[in-house]
């Protein structure tokens, strides 16, 4: 079979993702912000079509290839240094001016290019018609309508792949076919084979964005050997101390263009031309679909009502979460018990350690924990539901104002959302943001958005002690990591990280429905993904806590004569000042470094009961003010290792890791403190 490597560009939300997974049969996230193509970074994977097999690339959304943020910087040394054979430029046929700044440059590069017209159908709704063979005619580029979300136009683009690239390959012989004639040798190397600047289209070396002045020097330097990315790259980072012909063109076209610097004239005469584009190849009777969001937006965006509104959709949710997800978790728990019953049965007449690792150890722990996957999902089904409706990137915008508060800018809140999933993704997701300063505080800050591992330890205690107010004590909970975020950042801006924030630009889509299709499988990714923690981390994790428990063997499993005994009874003091220095409830938080679902799991284990236990043992150990302490602290202590892990590897530090730790910490036991301590002052 011929192979073909095949790279996706896009801008993000262009439907870009989705038809990397409609080609591959794979599953990867997209998302309403920037850089939500999973960690920064590109994705790979293979199709076959005809008699082609395709390495498919799916590059990170980006705006453009200037290398401002790291979306950019990856997506460019991809494109200039690996070379694919074939770029499909995705574009969003409902914002083409926007998209075509990515196609101009793609084009300047010298890679064979191939413009996807996706969202044709919304582009329809707003009144917006696209005449392809007007727009092929004057990008210089073949254009082919698609549909990223169906099968529609898919054939239709990969055979304008599959003729391009043969295309590419009788241009590439013919070069390599004159050289050789010339220099009458046929062994060609990397070393000596000739600069090639293949073009898609015969006439599209001779389109020309910019005025007569500036496209003659371009010229100047095309013909030393240079494409037209390039010779614009030189002009544009000549410094002010080259004394060269280069840099007195540079400064003679910003002294013609009022002082602008070069890259602006750039962006002005390739805007100046894309107008003149839409024009000739776009037809526009109204946009009805951006009057919706234009009047949404005046609710949703108002600056009085934006907080208020946010804060009940929140609210909303975690109600959700609660009255639909309590009773099947309560199920769940009996379905677990049990299934524990059951398993006792049969291991009567084993020796105790047998039953208790069976029963105790393993149904019991891992049970406990699995009981609450109804909340998790339903977490998750509404977060996939706000961000794919559009309103995410509002929540962006909408906290922008205070995230500047604190040397950030809305941006910083993506990984922060983002943390009410997962730390780990969200600490990752820092690195779009585009200086140090920035990704390091966001990455400090995230792990106090309460991540779903968290929301167990919550569930279960929440219906124990506040069973009136379940919805609201956890939007509390919630809020409170939010406030406690707010609050750290302003503290170390003003100590650690000082600064200036660099600009915040963001895209905010067009609201729509979510697609069933789409929110459903980013649920179900989620939940996955929790569930596989619940047997990769978890099992071991309470099999660790029960074996401490018996050891050494012949004790009473979890007393204080344990190993586990007397871990709990050594650490237990530093937690009797937040109301629980307990050594079975020491035990489970440090437990909990290993994820916080283990916090539950370990409880089960150690006290030797499933769910329905605990609710009947918490009481005795905890009151609604110490349990209430016990959730703050849970809330900001230290998160998981995988999480601590990534944010030494995204930070390059065991000193910046560990601080961390510590800050948390810290943070955790004073917080709780002046829960407990302040609350008994109050008699609560």
């Amino acid at each position: 079979m011929n192979k073909i490597i095949l790279a996706l560009a896009g801008n993000p939300n262009c439907g870009k993702t989705t038809l990397f997974n409609g080609l591959t049969g794979l599953r990867h996230h997209t998302g309403n912000w920037p850089g939500k193509t999973v960690s920064v970074d590109r994705e790979e994977g293979k199709f076959t079509y005809r008699d082609y097999t395709f390495d498919l690339i799916d590059l990170p959304g980006i705006y453009s290839l200037s290398s401002r943020t790291l979306e950019e910087e990856l997506a460019a040394d991809y494109l200039l240094h690996e070379k694919p054979e074939v770029v499909v430029n995705v574009v969003d046929a409902s914002h083409l001016e926007k998209n075509l700044f990515l196609t101009l440059q793609l084009i300047e590069i010298g890679v064979p290019v191939i413009v996807a017209l996706n969202m044709n159908k919304f582009a329809k709704k707003d009144g917006i018609f696209v005449d392809e063979a007007k727009l092929s005619e004057v990008l210089g580029v073949p254009v082919v309508k698609i549909e990223a979300v169906t099968k529609e136009g898919r054939d239709a683009l990969l055979d304008e792949v599959i003729l391009t690239h043969e295309h590419v390959n009788q241009q590439v012989a013919e070069v390599i076919h004159t050289h050789v004639h010339e220099d009458g040798h046929e062994n060609i190397d990397g070393n000596q084979s000739p600069q090639v600047h293949i073009q898609t289209h015969a006439h599209a070396e001779t389109i020309h964005y910019y005025t007569e002045d500036l496209e003659f020097h371009i010229a100047d330097l095309c013909a030393e050997g240079m494409s037209r990315w390039e010779a614009l790259q030189t002009l544009i980072h000549q410094t002010l101390n080259e004394d060269t012909h280069t840099f007195a063109t540079r400064r003679h076209l910003e002294s013609e263009n009022g002082g602008m610097t070069l890259t602006e004239i750039i962006s002005t005469q390739k805007y100046a031309y894309i107008e003149k584009v839409l024009k000739y190849a776009v037809s526009a009777k109204g946009p009805a679909r951006e009057r919706v969001t234009q009047a949404i937006d005046k609710i949703v965006m108002n600056r009085v009502l934006a907080i208020p509104i946010f804060l009940g959709v929140m609210f909303v949710m975690f109600q959700v979460v609660f009255l639909i997800g309590t009773p099947l978790q309560e199920l769940l728990a009996s379905f677990f018990t049990w299934i524990g019953g059951l398993a006792a049965i049969p291991l009567a007449g084993a020796p105790s350690w047998v039953s208790s690792l069976v029963v105790d150890g393993v149904i019991g722990g891992v049970g406990t924990v699995v009981s609450f996957i109804p909340n998790i999902i339903l977490m998750f089904l509404m977060l996939a539901i706000l961000e794919n409706s559009g309103y995410l990137s509002r929540v962006a915008v909408i906290m922008d104002a205070i995230m500047k508060k604190i040397g950030l800018h809305g941006k910083s809140f993506i990984p922060m959302i983002l943390g009410f999933g997962c730390g780990v993704p969200a600490v990752m997701a820092a690195r779009t943001l585009e200086n140090d300063r920035s990704k390091k505080l966001t990455m400090l800050l995230t792990p106090f958005m309460s991540c779903s591992a968290r929301l167990p330890v919550y569930t279960l205690f929440i219906s124990v002690f506040f069973t009136a107010n379940q919805g609201l004590i956890l939007f509390v909970v919630y809020i409170i990591g939010v406030l406690v975020a707010l609050l750290v950042g302003f503290l170390l801006r003003k100590t650690v990280f000082r600064g200036e924030e660099s600009a915040f630009i963001i895209e905010m889509p067009a609201y729509h429905m979510p697609r069933v299709r789409d929110t459903l499988l980013s649920m179900w990714d989620n939940a996955k993904e929790f569930l596989s923690r619940a047997g990769i981390i978890i099992f071991p994790a309470v099999l660790v806590v029960w074996l401490l428990g018996s050891l050494p063997f012949g004790v009473s499993y979890a007393s204080m004569d344990s190993v586990l005994g007397s871990i709990g009874t050594a650490i237990a003091p530093v937690f009797a000042p937040l109301g629980f220095g307990i050594p079975e409830v020491a035990v489970s938080i440090v437990m909990g470094l290993v994820a916080k679902e283990v916090v539950i799991g370990s409880l089960g284990s150690i006290f030797g009961v499933g769910d329905a236990g605990l609710q009947a043992v918490l009481p005795t150990i905890f009151t609604p003010l110490s349990a209430f302490s016990f959730i703050i602290f849970i809330l900001l202590y230290i998160p998981c290792i995988a999480a601590l892990l990534t944010m030494k590897k995204e930070a390059h530090s065991w000193l910046f890791m560990f601080a961390a730790a510590f800050m948390y910490f810290a943070i955790a036991w004073i917080a709780a403190f002046l829960v407990f301590q302040v609350g008994t002052l109050l008699g609560f």
